[in-house]
């Protein structure tokens, strides 16, 4: 069972933000993340586990209740 890893530019291109963002959230630790030399690797399990934490009202029906 082989997880897929992304790296810093591949987030970046994929949430179309900055690479220096992506390190930021990585430093910040809101994105799990494995430095290998100079590259960070960030498994595939962590880009889902942060799409979900910073998705807003996914999980509620707050919007239904305006």
């Amino acid at each position: 069972m082989d997880e897929h890893y992304f790296s810093a530019n591949e987030l970046a291109k994929k949430f179309n933000v900055s690479k220096s963002t992506v390190i930021k959230w990585i430093h910040e630790k809101k994105l799990k993340a494995i430095k290998l030399g100079d590259i960070w690797r960030i498994p595939e399990s962590a880009v889902q586990k942060f799409i979900v934490t910073n998705t807003n009202g996914d999980d509620k029906d707050e919007g239904d209740s305006k």
